[in-house]
């Protein structure tokens, strides 16, 4: 098992899992985000904020996470009304639709929130929406060792 922590973000990574935590580099007037990606397989060097450039390269094994932290402007509207983390996802929770670039047989689902008073997404893609019985568990093991300070 490994760790990660940066940005305010900690992961207890379950084995086979990787993942990083960073912000982008980016040019005035935009604003660097936190940005946490854990995978089930090697993620590529340059990989999108939210998979662009890995999710292809998933197996119907695999899983695909990413928590994305939202300015402060964000605090307080209707999206972001959740508070927490959702830390167990259920089968139904999966959607071949609900993903930013569907790709035949995987499935996704997204989650806004707020955690210790920080705006973030959660957006999770499965490699195989048949396999989602066998996937959550594991996903919600990775959920279960992430926090946000």
């Amino acid at each position: 098992m490994g760790a990660l922590q940066a940005h305010g973000i900690s992961a207890q990574l379950p084995t086979g899992f990787e993942g990083q935590i960073f912000q982008r580099h980016v040019s005035p007037p935009e604003v660097a985000r936190p940005v946490a990606q854990f995978a089930t397989f090697a993620l590529p060097s340059q990989v999108g904020d939210f998979g662009g450039g890995a999710v292809n390269l998933m197996g119907p094994g695999d899983i695909f996470v990413v928590l994305f932290q939202y300015g402060p402007e964000s605090i307080g509207t209707a999206l972001f009304a959740r508070q927490g983390m959702p830390r167990q996802l259920g089968t139904g929770d999966f959607r071949p639709f609900t993903l930013r670039r569907g790709l035949p047989g995987q499935s996704g689902t997204q989650w806004f929130f707020t955690e210790s008073g920080k705006p973030f997404t959660l957006y999770a893609v499965l490699g195989s929406h048949l396999a989602r019985a066998q996937l959550v568990p594991r996903l919600n093991a990775l959920l279960q060792g992430v926090t946000v300070t």
